[in-house]
């Protein structure tokens, strides 16, 4: 069954680098970042890796909580942090899922037969305090992940909970940002005092702080 934007995470027990968890009371009062790797000691994840780990800063100042999955064990994770460190000049300290029996990748449908039936592919699932699915993603194994878009997406949809908007295409941090339909011009102006511009009936633009 697929997960879908708007389904509670399908919550799950497991060994990681940091010591056993429950995945939703891992979770807790923060948003998390959950993505998955094909295997341990893999290039493109060796950079993936290091680079969550460099915006260690950037993850917290959002209240998001990163942990990545390998179809591998907790020891050969342990190994491996040791190599991205290294090579990527971070200190890495979020948790991976050890998954050698593919449960979790199973789970949430990380395994794409025509790619691999042993190795996940690169999902990405945005989940908010709530447990509920926010945002999914899905690369193929030889092409990494955008990060800045990961970083993008999650101000984007902060934002959208917090101010009552969408965001248009390219949306940045600063930028304008549209009064969604649901909203009529009657409600805007109790919500959104600064004023709009109305390009059409159904498309206001506005700036928020």
């Amino acid at each position: 069954m697929s997960i879908r934007i708007g389904d509670t995470a399908p919550n799950f027990k497991a060994d990681t680098t940091n010591g056993p968890i429950d995945f939703h009371e891992w979770i807790g009062s923060s948003w998390a970042f959950f993505f998955s790797h094909p295997a341990d000691f893999t290039p493109v994840c060796t950079t993936e890796m290091g680079r969550t780990s460099q915006l260690s800063d950037q993850f917290a100042a959002r209240n998001v909580k990163p942990i990545g999955l390998s179809t591998d064990g907790v020891e050969e994770h342990m190994a491996w942090i040791k190599d991205v460190n290294d090579t990527q000049d971070t200190t890495l300290t979020f948790p991976i899922v050890a998954d050698k029996d593919l449960k979790v990748a199973q789970l949430y449908e990380m395994i794409h037969p025509n790619e691999s039936i042993t190795a996940a592919v690169r999902s990405v699932f945005i989940i908010d305090p709530n447990k509920k699915i926010r945002l999914t993603m899905t690369y193929p194994m030889n092409v990494g992940r955008n990060f800045d878009e990961i970083l993008r997406v999650i101000d984007a949809l902060q934002l959208a909970d917090a101010k009552k908007v969408a965001t248009p295409a390219d949306w940045r941090p600063g930028g304008r940002v549209i009064i969604p339909p649901s909203i009529s011009n009657e409600e805007a102006k109790g919500i959104f005092p600064q004023g709009w511009e109305e390009i059409r009936p159904y498309l206001r633009v506005t700036d928020v702080n």
